[in-house]
Formats: structure tokens, sequence, C-alpha cells
């Protein structure tokens, strides 16, 4: 089984401004003259850590992180001004011109694999291939699964503590988003707490329910305002249905362009069930798809570090 590269210390670090407002972290690592790829971060609003460099292996690919506006190391942090998802993409056209790079191969998990989507279809000859795990659509069958009663029926005691703080009728997925969008941007500071602390404990049960659970971390514990600018920026896009068109990314999949696509998916992944990825294997002709049986959600997982780091040593091989 294979585990992940060595770590990595000491990037090239920048500090590359998009618009008026943004300024984003970007690090590179890895080998100046290797194959350029790109991570994409989950979320929208989580940021790079720095064990997604150790994917790759250093002496043969020049690896690019950045965090997305508004989040992580990225200033200003939580800030939703001229923050949608076209401007996501634009930034990476962005980055790709300041380092330098004709084209790069996109790395991306859950809601980074939306955005490799919409960016492999918006520059498709800028890339040179694909490796997408978890993938998240962005579709209202997404957010339907996720914020309503779906996934509450495996969940149901943790949905009844998502849903109880709420005085509205929670039958609909739309009402939850918007009431707590409403919370989160309170003029109360105890509202908006509460709001972050219980979209966070929901959001962090399913993702990490495949891991030894700690009934003793509590959200409580994390610094109250950067889970309230987090969940704020998770919002954000959740009301706007993440900026796209129903069912943009699949009714578009013509327009990506003819490169290895890797899609790797967990089979207990609840957060974003291994639908999404089969509706992609199955549109998209020239896509394999790797179901890990013993895999949740998440990237650091053995089986999903086994499976990614395949994929890119497969490429590596590929592209020499």
């Amino acid at each position: 089984m294979r585990t992940l590269y060595a770590e990595i210390s000491d990037p090239v670090i920048h500090n590359i401004r998009v618009g008026k407002i943004h300024e984003l972290y970007v690090e590179e690592c890895g080998n100046p003259s290797g194959i350029p790829v790109v991570f994409l971060h989950g979320g929208p609003g989580s940021g790079c850590q720095p064990y997604h460099r150790q994917f790759f292996d250093p002496d043969k690919y020049r690896i690019i992180l950045f965090d997305q506006r508004g989040a992580g190391r990225s200033r200003p942090h939580g800030c939703l001004e001229e923050n949608t998802t076209h401007d996501l993409i634009s930034d990476m056209e962005v980055i790709r011109r300041k380092l330098h790079i004709d084209r790069w191969v996109l790395f991306g998990g859950s809601w980074g694999v939306t955005l490799a989507l919409l960016y492999a279809q918006t520059h498709p000859d800028r890339v040179l291939a694909m490796i997408l795990r978890g993938a998240f659509l962005a579709s209202q069958r997404d957010l339907e699964w996720f914020f309503s009663d779906k996934a509450g029926r495996i969940f149901p005691d943790e949905w009844e503590r998502f849903t109880g703080i709420l005085n509205i009728d929670t039958n609909h997925y739309e009402n939850i988003l918007h009431e707590y969008h409403r919370m989160i941007t309170s003029d109360h500071h105890a509202e908006r707490l509460n709001a972050a602390n219980a979209w966070s404990r929901w959001t962090g049960k399913i993702v990490t329910w495949t891991l030894p659970q700690d009934e003793d971390e509590k959200d409580e514990d994390r610094d109250p305002e950067q889970l309230i600018r987090e969940t704020g920026l998770e919002l954000h896009y959740a009301i706007n249905h993440y900026f796209l068109e129903p069912d943009q990314l699949i009714r578009n999949i013509g327009r990506l362009p003819k490169v290895p696509v890797k899609l790797i998916h967990g089979r207990r992944d609840i957060t974003c069930p291994v639908e999404s990825s089969w509706r992609l294997y199955k549109t998209i002709p020239h896509a394999t798809l790797t179901i890990l049986h013993e895999a949740g959600h998440l990237a650091g997982e053995p089986t999903m570090i086994d499976a990614l780091v395949t994929a890119t040593d497969e490429l590596k091989t590929q592209f020499a």
C-alpha cells in the first residue's frame, strides 16, 4: 500500500493580488522543471494543509497549492465580496500565468472537483490531466442529500441537533440554508456563534464518521471568529447554488478536454455519495473510476492515500 511522500518544508510562497480586494496565498514546491500540478482544496473555505504537498513525487512534480478567496491564509479571511465560483476559476488563470505554466494537472477533492471540472470546461487547452476525489457536483441533488433528512436518516441524532436550533419548517433544504444564513449574518454574536457551532458539528460529524470519534472535541474550543467566517463562506456559496446553473457541470461535460481523468471515490462517503463520481464516469468516455470499499470522504484515510498516490505515480510515468 502506498503512503504519502516525505514531508516537504519551506515551500516558495507567493502572495498574489486578484481583483480589488483579495490576495491569494500560493505556494510551490517540488521540481521547478517537473510536471505542474495544482491542488484544489475542498470547502468552500477550508484551505490547504502541509500534507497536501505529499501526494506527489517531489522529484517529478512541480506542486502548486493555493488557498481560495477568503480561505486559509488568503486575505481578507472570510471575505464574501467578489467571491464567486467564477472568480475562483479566474484566479487559477492568474496563478497559472504568474507562474509561467502552460498546462497543468488538476488534482481536486470534493468542492475541488467542482472547480476542476468548471476550469477544464472553461480552459480545456490548459489541462494535462485530472485526478478527482470524492466528487461534488454542486447540484440541487447534492444539496438535497446533505441538507435534508436524507443524510439525516443515517444520522438522525445529529440531524435533530442540526435542525433543532431552527424555528422554521425544516422539510425543505433551502429553508434550512437560508435560516442558517440569516443566523450567521445576525447582528447578535451569540446567534452567529450558535449557528456556526451547529453547522460545523453537522458537517464535521458526517465528513469524519469513518474515523475514530472524539466525543470530547468541541467546536467551542476553536477560534470562534474564524469558525463564524468559515461557516459564512460555506453558506454564501450554498445559498447561491455555488453560482452555477442547474446541473451545469454534467450538461457541459462535452467541453472537457480528452485528457486522462482518474475518478476516485470512497464507497462509505456520505458527504458526497459515490453516485456523483458514477455520473461522471458514465458521461466522460475516457475516464476511469476506482471505488474504495473501505474509504469515506477524507483524503487522509489510508486506502484513499494509496489510491491517490497511485494515481499521481501513474501520471508521472505517462508524462515522463
